[in-house]
């Protein structure tokens, strides 16, 4: 069978319609292809403006870092050839993990070349059946995703930051288990609201439990430093058992870590089927992050300035009468709409005018909270935000007004003229 009931083709077409497929035919803000959409802009003598992209301190187009990465392709070449259990390391993994560990004020770190296979090969791996997660009811796809082979007498989920409703389960059920694991973010990445690390710490640690802590959005951003929430709170990273992160968001490349003590890191390094079954991370990506990080350690007012417009477009924006929902101001900050169509008006009147921040409905957040999602980068100046929420208002009250009309193509066919009649709209 290839198109009757029962076939693969018949089973993706009616997950496209359930996931709501006639809303993308009418308009479709994703895939689109910025490289070309930066270049048509220029060509147009619009300012193409990104709040769309995790590069949190305006490291992607740093001249250090390309030229590391240059210079790591040209001595090394373009990736190291196998995993690096067995064939063997590059000196700059080594080099780059110890930095990244005494940066983040941890023992040791372990890196992979996929920050969404770190916690889905770290969780199981760490916790077997016998043992407890917990998790967060707004972690990470790829957190939740880890523990879906696990039965659900031996995975829990708490309400949101609600660490009374955490408690409660633990006291309810520590004693079913040998061991029990709570997952957490520490700056959540749709609602750019933090976890309360200091409450959780002490309920961790009454309870003899295990902490995670996902911080891919956190590093570069919380703490007067970047070094993340346990410095943003003023406690040692070193009562966090689990650290981890991402390398695509402040390091500006790609890839995964853990942070933990020596003996966890070094078991890992045998046993982590993550990285043990994987192949070592790029000498490109090891030399440009490793240099990311130095330049962050070396430019702290990297982190300030970040803060200041993380701070300034949540001032502004509720200021504007716009819904910022539980957001406190740092690298994530989402505009909340009444409705998924009202969310993909708003997104293309600001493509229209070269502001590209697609709208997030359906996947990922409840159908009833469809919003903006802004990444804001220390490469953002008050000036650039101005613009973006004056664009936001505007599309707003022209949509409740019936005045805003969506011109969103539907497939790729279509890009060129779209992207010159974008700009012209400018």
């Amino acid at each position: 069978m290839s198109d009757g009931i029962g076939s693969f083709e018949s089973y993706v077409q009616r997950r496209l319609r359930v996931g709501g497929r006639a809303m993308l035919d009418k308009q479709n803000p994703y895939f689109l292809p910025i490289d070309r959409v930066r270049e048509e802009a220029a060509r147009q003598g619009i300012e193409f403006l990104s709040f769309a992209h995790y590069d949190y301190l305006d490291l992607a187009r740093n001249t250090e870092v390309r030229g590391a990465m240059v210079d790591a392709l040209e001595r090394i070449g373009p990736g190291v050839g196998a995993s690096r259990l067995v064939g063997g390391e590059r000196i700059g993994h080594r080099a780059f993990e110890h930095d990244l560990a005494e940066f983040l004020g941890m023992p040791a770190t372990i890196t992979l070349v996929s920050g969404y296979l770190t916690n889905l090969s770290l969780i199981p791996h760490v916790a077997g059946g016998r043992d407890l997660v917990i998790l967060d009811e707004l972690v990470h796809n790829s957190i939740v995703t880890a523990t879906q082979g696990r039965s659900s007498t031996n995975t829990a989920f708490f309400r949101h930051n609600d660490l009374d409703h955490l408690e409660s389960i633990l006291e309810k059920r520590r004693g079913e288990f040998r061991n029990v694991l709570i997952a957490v973010e520490s700056l959540y990445s749709m609602d750019g609201d933090v976890v309360d690390l200091p409450r959780l710490l002490a309920i961790k640690e009454r309870h003899r439990a295990w902490l995670l802590v996902d911080e891919a959005h956190s590093i570069g951003v919380l703490g007067d430093t970047g070094r993340g929430i346990a410095e943003h709170f003023g406690v040692d990273p070193k009562r966090i058992d689990l650290i981890t992160g991402t390398l695509s968001k402040t390091f500006v490349t790609a890839g995964g870590f853990v942070a933990a003590s020596e003996a966890a890191v070094e078991f890992m390094r045998y046993s982590l089927p993550g990285f043990v079954f994987s192949v070592g991370l790029p000498p490109m990506v090891t030399e440009g992050a490793h240099t990311a990080l130095n330049i962050l350690r070396q430019e702290p007012e990297r982190v300030a300035r970040l803060r200041h417009n993380a701070e300034y477009f949540c001032a502004e924006a509720t200021r504007r009468g716009l819904d910022i929902g539980v957001a406190i101001g740092r690298g994530v900050v989402p505009i909340l709409f009444h409705s998924a169509e009202e969310t993909m008006a708003v997104a293309t009147a600001l493509f229209a005018q070269g502001i590209y921040a697609p709208p997030i409905v359906h996947i990922g957040v409840p159908r009833e909270a469809p919003r903006i999602r802004f990444f804001i980068s220390a490469g953002h100046d008050e000036a650039k935000i101005d613009r973006v929420l004056d664009a936001i208002a505007s599309a707003v009250a022209d949509h409740r007004a019936g005045r805003l009309v969506s011109v969103m193509p539907t497939d790729g066919s279509n890009d060129d003229r779209m992207l010159a009649e974008a700009a012209d709209s400018v």
